[in-house]
């Protein structure tokens, strides 16, 4: 039961984190101001886990190993790439598409905890995720009723969407599998670290390469407007990461990252229906229906 409790907070914070990124995507004039505004982001959650890691541990060596620190860069360079077209991703499309790639990018995490720690994945399992990707089809074909046709580039940012996301669950999992006397939050204070250096090379790289100079903003009126939804976002994301690195101690792979997904799809829609007022048809409302079935599937089996 703890897992799942550390798990619902984690969706709770997802959420939150969720509503502030769909705020802030409409403020980025080009793909620059994305880095930036996800750098800056991520660079508060080293301060956040800089506290945290002094309130829990007083800096000590131990849990600063080699371990540690790889599954901390893997997963800090894929959040980093994450937080990237995610953004990107919601400011092109329909938000509740971008929410049902991600939840097909939770087979990625599901078999390589099979074939690293031998994590059991039962046929019922696999009919479950089967559903799962054809509600996410479903989804798909609901996304042309309210948005202009997905081009190459969409797709794209899509499709990095979600295999980044899987191989940040994965990098949590690998984290609490091969470390003994764990401490999350020096784990997440090494992600964001890694995460921020990747963010702002990836701003500069970007900033160099605009052709027109005459529309790149100074950072300060960037990141001004919209600070308030930036630090909320860097809070919800902390804590979202440091719960859901919790509940992979105590939940397997099929578990956590199904449910992690398809929870945040449920709500997802709750959100982009009462608050983005995205219309819902009955395709929608299938292929929600289908990704919570095989949620039950994939838990009580």
């Amino acid at each position: 039961m703890l897992g799942y409790l550390f798990l619902a907070l984690a969706l709770i914070c997802g959420v939150v984190k969720g509503y502030c990124g769909k705020k802030t995507s409409g403020k980025m004039a080009c793909s620059s101001d994305s880095m930036l505004i996800n750098a800056v982001r991520m660079l508060l959650c080293v301060f956040i886990g800089a506290i945290m890691v002094t309130i829990t541990s007083k800096w000590s060596l131990a849990d600063f190993n080699n371990i540690t620190i790889l599954s901390s860069a893997l997963c800090g360079i894929s959040m980093a790439l994450f937080a990237i077209s995610w953004i990107l991703s919601v400011n092109r499309g329909a938000y509740m598409l971008v929410e049902v790639f991600l939840l097909c990018g939770t087979i990625i995490p599901i078999i390589l905890c099979n074939l690293a720690f031998d994590e059991q994945i039962k046929p019922i399992h696999w009919f479950g995720i089967v559903m799962l990707i054809i509600s996410a089809y479903i989804m798909c074909t609901y996304n042309k009723s309210i948005k202009p046709s997905l081009g190459i580039v969409e797709i794209l940012l899509l499709v990095l969407c979600a295999c980044s996301n899987g191989i940040v669950d994965f990098s949590q999992k690998l984290y609490v599998n091969l470390v003994e006397n764990q401490n999350i939050a020096s784990f997440n204070f090494l992600t964001y670290i890694f995460s921020t250096i990747v963010l702002f090379v990836f701003y500069l790289i970007f900033k160099r390469c605009k052709k027109d100079s005459s529309k790149i903003r100074k950072p300060k009126d960037i990141i001004k407007p919209i600070i308030v939804y930036v630090s909320i976002m860097a809070v919800c994301l902390f804590l979202h990461s440091f719960f859901k690195t919790n509940a992979a101690n105590y939940l397997t792979a099929t578990q956590i990252y199904p449910i992690s997904q398809g929870g945040s799809l449920i709500l997802s829609m709750l959100m982009s229906t009462l608050i983005f007022k995205e219309k819902i048809n009955l395709k929608c409302i299938i292929g929600v229906i289908l990704a919570f079935v095989s949620l039950l599937i994939i838990n009580l089996f």
